[in-house]
């Protein structure tokens, strides 16, 4: 069984994820429908693990 995250761990990985959504959304000509769902999906898989770890504790 894996140990839950600590808040620093889940604090750092969603900064993380907001740096790459910045750098991806500054980075894109125009922002349309496959750069929408990709970050929807990726906000998905980093979510949910965090949110559970911390319904753990």
């Amino acid at each position: 069984m894996k140990r839950p995250l600590s808040r620093t761990q889940s604090v750092f990985i969603l900064l993380l994820w907001l740096a790459l959504c910045f750098i991806v959304l500054v980075s894109t000509p125009r922002i349309d429908g496959p750069v929408i769902m990709t970050l929807a999906i990726s906000a998905a898989l980093v979510f949910i693990p965090v949110v559970k770890s911390i319904k753990k504790k």
